[in-house]
Parts: C-alpha cells; structure tokens; sequence
C-alpha cells in the first residue's frame, strides 16, 4: 500500500471515530470462541439534555436563529430516534433548572413514558423541579435524581391578575378602552379594581380543567409518592422533604444520576442526542456556520413535513418595545408562501403558542393559511395557547389539536388608548386643538388618536360599533375555517377562554394531542411515509427587518442599528416581570396605532 493510499485509510478511521458516530463500547471476550476472537459491546445511553430548554421557535438565539435542533421539535425527533435505535438501553435526561411550562411537559412526560415502557429506562437528574417539570418527571422519569441543595416547589395552580385603576386614577391617566364579549376582560386591569363576575368565572372554570389535567398526568407514571395531592400542592420542598414525600428518589449528583443510567443499561458509552452537548466541541465548521444562520442545522431532500412556528404576539410590523419578537404579518406571510410552493413539502403543521394581538394582522395572515390550505393540508399543533387571535390562525386548519392544559378561545375583540391630558395639567402643562373644521362633532372626532384628549361619548360609540364589525368578522373567520355553524361558534365565543380538555368538547378543536400527533396526522393526510423527513420554518423577521434597516444601509448604520436592538428593544418587556410580559406584547399594536386587538384577556403562564 502507497503511504497516500495508507493516509487515506488513516483518515478514514480517524473520521469514523469522530463525536456523534458509533463508537465500540468495552471488548468483550466471545463466549464460547477462541480468545482471540472478541465482540464489540454496542449498548448505549442516551442523553438528553434540557437545561438550556427546548423553545418552540428559532428565534431565542438573540440576533441569528438557533439551529432547528435545539427546538421543541427538534426534541420530538431526538426522541423518535431514540425510541429506534436498537443499541440505546437507558435515556439520561438532564433538567438542570429549566421547565417547559405545562403543555410542552405533557406531550415530553406521554414520549418518555413510552421510552421507559419500551424497556428503555428513564433516569432523571434536576436542580430545582417546579410545577410543570413534577409532572413531566412524574409522568416520564423511571427514576429522578435531585441535587441535594435544590428544591420541589409544587405549590399548586392559581391565577393573580394586577388592577391599575386606582393609581391610574391617583396619577390622572385616563384609560380609554372598549370592549365586545362579556369574558373579553383585558380592559379590566385597566377600568377596574377587582374582576367582574364573568372574568372570576372563566379563569376559574379553566383553572379547575387544567388542574385536572396536572393531577392526572402526574398520577400517570410508575412512581406513585404518598399522598400525591397534598404533595404536589403543598410544597415547597427541600431535598430531603422531597425525597421523604416519594416525589424523587435519590439525592446526588448529575455524575451519580448519569452512572446510574449506565448501571441500568450496563453500558458506559453515552450518546447526546438533544442540547448544546450535542454540538462539536471543536466548534462549527463554516457549512454548518451557515445552516445556523440559516435556521437549520440539517438538510432534507425528498417529500417532507414542514413545521411552521407562530409564536408569540401578533402585530403587523415588528420593532415597538412591547414586542418581543412574535409573530410579524410580514415575516410569516413570506414563510407561508414560500411553503407553499415548494412542491417537496406535501403538508404543513402551523405550530401556534400566541396570546394574539392585531385584529387586522390576524385577518390577513387568516387569508394566508386559507390559501395554503387549498394547496396541500394544513395541520394546527396548539402549544401552551392559540388564544384569541392565536386562535383566529389555528382555526384555518384542516385539523386541530391541543394538549389537555393548552388555552384556547377568547373570541373577542378590544382596544383604546391611554391619554395624559389630566396628568401633565398636574404639571402644569396644558394643551390646545386646532381643528380644520368648525363642526363640533368634526372637532371631538380629529383627535380620535390623540393621547392627549379622551373619547367623548359620540366617539366611544363609534369605536364599540367598529369593534363589533371586528367580532362578527372574527366568527365568520371561524365559521369558514371550522366549516362550523355561526351560531355554534357564538355560543362559545363572548371572549371566554377554554383549556383543551374543554375547548374539544366545545367543538373548537379536534383531537387531543401534541407536536408529534399533528406531525404524524400531517404525515398521512399528506401521504406520505411514518418517517417521511421534518423540517422546521419560522415567521422569525430577517436580520435587516430585525434591525429596522434597509438592505442598502452603511456599515455605521448596522452597527448603531445592532447596539439599539440589543440595548432599547424590549427594554420595557425585560424591566416587566416574565409572567407580564406576554400580555405587554399583545397590547403592542395600541402603539402603532392600532385601535382593535384580538388578544388573551391576560397573561396566561402556567408552570
């Protein structure tokens, strides 16, 4: 053999060793065979690792897309590769302090649940365990490892709403606001100083379903702790006192967790198959630089699945500093039409998590769906919500499914504004209008923008007439999209929200199910084969929209662009706390001057 022909096989083997192949587990001598022969012990654990989390879309990798891996779909496939390869004996999953909130964790507790009933055994390891996390571990995990310093604060499930009425009153805002369905209680937080009848009886109504929902997944495992009730819902817990409820079973380490996976599936090699382990230590190569840029970290050929995120508020342009991102009208339209005539992608999921927003971004990227639908089928897989607006979007699917704790509904319609006419005169500060017109209700109506001067009564009238053409809009929409009777969908309309449990009793969705349900539906409607390829899409803005620029602006430009997003943009959602946040995002569009929102009547964040 040449020295090149010799450094090629070199090569060769140095390459099939790399991280990520099959590599040979511990020699073993052949039992029965001369000593010279030997065999290759190919078990393995499998490693999932969800401390970074799992997010539902690309774009919570700061200014570039994260790979498609590192998604809750990405998950979901990890998992299908796990459940077929025939040398993974036990799955290590590492918690560390994260959690997906309820609904992830109900559809990531049923895929591990059918791991460990498969004979692959599933061990746990967790720094801290909250709500949702329990149950998924409950549910899921054959065996659950917890830090010895950490803690289980399961403290059960409640809903706080924050009034702003009384300091709005001392401060002399005066808050403006319409509303047309009599659960639509967004405005409340803002008019009032407690919740009427209605808003109490909604929240409380999906509270208890989705409680249900908590209770039962939790008592789905194989570890049973001793009066589950009350120690799920009377926490916190500290290690030990977590240990002594049976809500985990051993205290130590991830090392102690990771060799017990190993003891369990007598192996030693271990294969990360989700999470930032996972990724070349040595760093990426300029290919997979661009697939990251891109959005993608893998290449499908051939008839495909495409799963299109839609997360987070609706608006019609991004930028405003209550947004965070979310679902833009332009940046999803482009994806929906690019989906749509690419002839390899047989059938879509939308994946929807959003509490809603602009009524009329909602209508147009309703149309979007309806055109897609015509063209190949079109699947909707509910998140933690498709709540108002989210809704408006799910309901153009050609089928829907949600998890039992996912939100749905809130068909309703408000809007208004906030004016500080009366606040800044406390200052000293005063104002004059010069209308073009000498008509007195001409006068009034000019400064239906104005976040000086509020409505008078001819005004409000008119904006409450408008929102009601939005509502009736918005169940004909549903109607259509559902092939539903009108009158079925106004009996669940009024802007009253569901969990899925009920919303499926309601008719509002259609199965009961997660991510991979809706993958595996789209896979048959689409015809096409159980392990036909996944590839993930996102409405996520281009980096140029990102950054408010055009594509012709200077190198200065960018860069002052880059430092303002990075620093100003959504300076006021990360000063808000976290579970403020999703309803400051659904009132952005008021800032734009938008006047009707189809938006969840407050910030649902269950975990």
């Amino acid at each position: 053999m040449s020295r090149r022909a010799l450094a090629v096989a070199l090569l060769g083997l140095s390459l099939a060793s790399c991280e990520g192949r099959p590599r040979p587990g511990p020699l073993s001598r052949t039992e029965g065979a001369s000593s010279s022969f030997f065999k290759f012990s190919t078990a393995k654990v499998i490693e999932l690792d969800l401390s970074a989390g799992a997010p539902e879309g690309m774009g919570s990798g700061g200014l570039f897309p994260m790979p498609a891996s590192r998604t809750f779909t990405g998950l979901l496939r990890a998992l299908d590769r796990a459940s077929r390869d025939q040398d993974a004996r036990s799955v290590f999953v590492r918690f560390g302090t994260s959690s997906l909130g309820i609904s992830r964790s109900e559809e990531l507790g049923r895929r591990l649940r059918a791991l460990g009933d498969s004979g692959k055994p599933v061990v746990c390891h967790a720094h801290t365990l909250d709500n949702a996390s329990t149950m998924l571990a409950l549910r899921g995990c054959d065996r659950l490892w917890l830090s010895p310093a950490g803690d289980v604060s399961t403290v059960g499930l409640a809903g706080q709403t924050l009034y702003f009425k009384g300091a709005l009153d001392k401060l002399k805002v005066r808050a403006d606001f319409v509303h047309v369905g009599k659960y639509k209680s967004a405005v409340e937080s803002l008019t009032q100083d407690a919740p009427s009848d209605e808003a109490r009886e909604s929240l409380l109504h999906v509270l208890t379903s989705i409680r249900k929902t908590w209770l039962d997944n939790a008592a789905a495992g194989k570890r049973r702790p001793k009066e589950l009730g009350r120690a799920l819902e009377l926490g916190p817990w500290s290690a030990p006192a977590a240990k002594a409820r049976g809500l985990v079973d051993e205290l130590g380490f991830e090392a102690e967790a990771l060799d017990d996976a190993k003891k369990l599936a007598d192996a030693s090699r271990v294969s990360t198959l989700f999470g930032s382990r996972s990724e070349p230590s040595s760093g990426p190569d300029l290919a997979e630089l661009v697939r990251i840029l891109a959005g993608s970290d893998e290449t499908a050929s051939g008839p495909r699945v495409a799963v299109v995120i839609a997360e987070g508020a609706i608006t019609l342009e991004g930028g405003s500093l209550l947004d965070g991102g979310g679902i833009t009208h332009k940046s999803l339209q482009k994806v929906l039409r690019r989906v749509a005539k690419d002839d390899a992608i047989k059938a879509v999921v939308l994946r929807v998590d959003s509490p809603g927003g602009s009524a009329l971004a909602s209508d147009l990227l309703w149309h979007e769906l309806m055109q897609l639908k015509k063209q190949k089928p079109l699947v909707v897989s509910v998140g933690s919500m498709a709540a108002s607006g989210g809704y408006y979007l799910a309901c153009a699917g050609t089928k829907i499914f949600a998890e039992r704790s996912s939100i749905v509904g809130s068909i309703g319609v408000f809007g208004g504004k906030i004016t500080l006419g009366e606040t800044l005169a406390e200052y000293g500060v005063t104002s004059a209008t010069f209308p073009a017109s000498d008509s007195q209700e001409a006068r009034a109506r000019s400064t239906y923008l104005s976040g000086i001067t509020p409505w008078d009564d001819a005004t409000r009238k008119r904006v409450h007439d408008n929102m009601l053409d939005t509502y009736e809009l918005f169940m004909r929409r549903i109607a259509d999209g559902r092939s539903m009777p009108l009158e079925k969908v106004r009996a669940n309309a009024e802007g009253r929200i569901w969990s899925g449990t009920q919303g499926h009793a309601q008719g509002l969705v259609d199965e009961l199910g997660g991510l991979s349900e809706a993958i595996a539906e789209a896979r048959k409607l689409g015809e096409l084969d159980e392990r036909a390829a996944v590839v993930v899409e996102g409405g996520r803005e281009s980096l140029f929209d990102l950054l408010l620029v055009g594509e012709d602006a200077s190198e200065a430009e960018i860069a002052r662009a880059v430092e303002r997003v990075t620093t100003t943009r959504g300076t006021l959602l990360r000063a808000a706390h976290s579970e403020w946040r999703p309803f400051l995002s659904t009132l952005s569009p008021l800032a734009s001057g938008e006047r009707n929102l189809t938006a969840l009547p407050l910030a649902f964040v269950v975990r």
